[in-house]
C-alpha cells in the first residue's frame, strides 16, 4: 500500500541519459510522484529525492551514469537516491555499492517504481544505512512500464514496445532490457487519447525494436499505426526509429498516405559493409537498405532519413569502412547519426580478432559527420523559399522560438517576433536561410496563420 501523505511537500530531481525511451520513461515517473504530491526541485535547490534513469550503450555511457550519480549524491546531501534504468540492471550490485545510493531498481522492477520507493522510503526513516538493489536475469524481465510525457517538451513520447529479442553481437541492450513485449492496440490508442485531451498535438513513438510489436493474434505493427492514425485529434505522429528489415512496403505505402504520421524516417544500419553486418549479426544487407530509401523517396520524395552508423566495430577494416563510406555518400538519406563502437562485456564481438584503435575511430567518426553535414546542409537548402507547417515549442522569455515542420526540419523563429502564443501550435511559415549555427532555417510566420 502506497502512503502518499508521507511525500506531500518533498522535492524531486531527475536525471534521464540514453534515449527518447529513458526520457519519456522519467517524465512519467515525475508525473507519478507529482501526483502524490512531490514538486520538482528548482535549479541549485537541494531535493528531498533524486531520480536518475540511466543507459549502458557504450562504457562512456556508463562512467557518465557513475558520474552523474556521484554529483546528485554530493549536490543533494540527504537526498533518497534511486537509480533504474540500463545501466542499473546490468550492474546492480556496483552502483548500489555507490555512497549515497538508497534504491537500485532493474527493468523489471521500474514498472513498479512508485511502489518500491514508497516501502523504502518507509523503512529508511531513521536509518542511515538502507542500501536496496533489485534487478533479475534477462529471461525474467516480463514487467512493461507504460510511459505517455511529454516532461517539459513539446511533443508526446508514447512508449509502445519494450526489449528486444535480436541479439547483435555488438549489443548489451536485451540484457538490460529483457525481451520484446508490449501493451495492446487498446491501450495504446487510450493513451494517445488522453494525450490529445492534455492539449498534446504530435505523439512520438518510442520503443526498443517497435517493429517487433506484436498484438492480439495476427497484430502487428502496422496495425497500431492504422489505429492510432484514427485518432484524429492528434494531427502529428513520428516513428522513433524502426529496423530496416521490420519496415516493411505495405508500412511505407501506408505512411505515405495517411492522415498523420509524418514524412520522417529513423533506419538504423550500422554499416554500410555487408562484411560488418553479417559480423554484426544484423537481419539485413545493404540492398534491403537500400531498397527501403529507395521506396521511401519514391513515394515521399521530400522525406527526412536519419541513419544510424556505428564506426570502427571489431572486424571493420579500412576497406570495409571506405565500402560503407562509398555507400552512404550515394545514398539518397538526410543525416547521419554516428557513434564509435564500444567494448561491452559479455558480447559475442569480443570474439572476433580485428580491433580497431581509438584514433581510426575518431578519424573515421570525423569523415562520417562531415559527410552528414553536407547531406543535412543540402536537404535543408532544397527548402529555402518554401512555405511549411510547424509546431512551435516553448522558449525562455527573450529567446528565439524552435519547431519542426512535417518532414522534420529545424526552424528557427526570432525572439523579436516570437510569441508566446505560438507555443504548441501549428503555423504555416515561409523558410528562409540559415541561421546563425547552421542547424536550422530561419522562419516567418506568414499573415494566414
Amino acid at each position: 500500500m502506497i502512503d502518499s501523505s508521507a511525500f506531500q511537500g518533498k522535492t524531486a530531481a531527475y536525471y534521464t541519459l540514453g534515449c527518447k525511451l529513458n526520457f519519456s520513461e522519467t517524465s512519467t515517473f515525475g508525473q507519478m510522484l507529482q501526483d502524490m504530491g512531490v514538486r520538482t526541485a528548482n535549479e541549485g535547490e537541494p531535493a528531498d529525492i533524486c531520480l536518475i534513469n540511466t543507459c549502458s550503450v557504450t562504457e562512456v555511457a556508463d562512467h557518465k551514469c557513475r558520474q552523474i550519480i556521484h554529483r546528485m549524491v554530493r549536490e543533494n546531501p540527504g537526498a533518497f537516491v534511486v537509480v533504474t534504468g540500463c545501466y542499473a540492471q546490468l550492474e546492480s550490485e556496483k552502483v548500489s555499492a555507490i555512497d549515497g545510493v538508497d534504491l537500485v531498481l532493474g527493468s523489471n522492477e521500474k514498472a513498479h517504481l512508485i511502489q518500491y520507493l514508497n516501502d523504502a522510503w518507509m523503512d529508511s526513516r531513521g536509518s542511515d544505512a538502507l542500501h536496496r538493489h533489485f534487478s533479475v536475469k534477462t529471461k525474467d524481465i516480463t514487467t512493461f512500464a507504460p510511459s505517455c510525457s511529454r516532461g517539459n517538451r513539446t511533443r508526446y513520447f508514447l512508449k509502445v514496445q519494450d526489449g528486444c529479442d535480436y541479439f547483435c553481437t555488438y549489443c548489451t541492450i536485451p540484457f538490460a532490457r529483457g525481451f520484446s513485449r508490449n501493451p495492446s492496440i487498446a491501450s495504446l490508442v487510450r493513451q494517445a487519447e488522453q494525450a490529445a485531451a492534455d492539449g498534446g498535438r504530435e505523439i512520438v513513438l518510442t520503443g526498443v525494436n517497435i517493429g517487433e510489436f506484436r498484438g492480439d493474434g495476427d497484430e502487428r505493427f502496422i496495425h497500431l499505426v492504422k489505429a492510432l492514425d484514427g485518432v484524429e485529434s492528434i494531427q502529428r505522429f513520428r516513428i522513433s526509429s524502426i529496423e530496416p528489415n521490420l519496415l516493411t512496403d505495405e508500412l511505407i505505402d501506408y505512411c505515405a498516405r495517411s492522415r498523420a504520421f509524418m514524412p520522417h524516417f529513423h533506419i538504423p544500419l550500422q554499416s554500410g559493409s555487408d562484411e560488418v553486418l553479417k559480423l554484426m549479426q544484423r537481419k539485413y544487407d545493404t540492398a534491403l537498405f537500400t531498397h527501403k530509401v529507395q521506396r521511401i523517396k519514391e513515394l515521399l520524395p521530400e522525406a527526412f532519413i536519419g541513419v544510424d552508423v556505428m564506426v570502427g566495430s571489431r572486424g571493420e577494416t579500412p576497406e570495409h569502412f571506405e565500402a560503407c563510406y562509398e555507400f552512404l555518400e550515394n545514398l539518397d538519406i538526410t543525416q547521419l547519426h554516428v557513434f564509435p563502437y564500444s567494448e561491452r562485456p559479455g558480447t559475442a564481438a569480443l570474439r572476433i580478432p580485428y580491433v580497431v584503435d581509438d584514433t581510426e575511430k575518431r578519424r573515421r567518426s570525423k569523415r562520417l559527420i562531415e559527410l552528414s553535414d553536407r547531406k543535412l546542409e543540402a536537404f535543408y537548402a532544397r527548402h529555402i523559399g518554401q512555405e511549411a507547417e510547424v509546431l512551435f515549442e516553448k522558449s525562455a522569455r527573450g529567446k528565439a522560438m524552435h519547431g519542426f515542420t512535417r518532414n522534420y526540419i529545424r526552424v528557427e523563429l526570432p525572439a523579436r517576433i516570437a510569441r508566446e502564443e505560438y507555443d504548441n501550435q501549428l503555423l504555416r511559415v515561409a523558410l528562409n536561410g540559415f541561421n546563425s549555427k547552421k542547424n536550422a532555417l530561419l522562419c516567418a510566420v506568414t499573415p494566414q496563420s
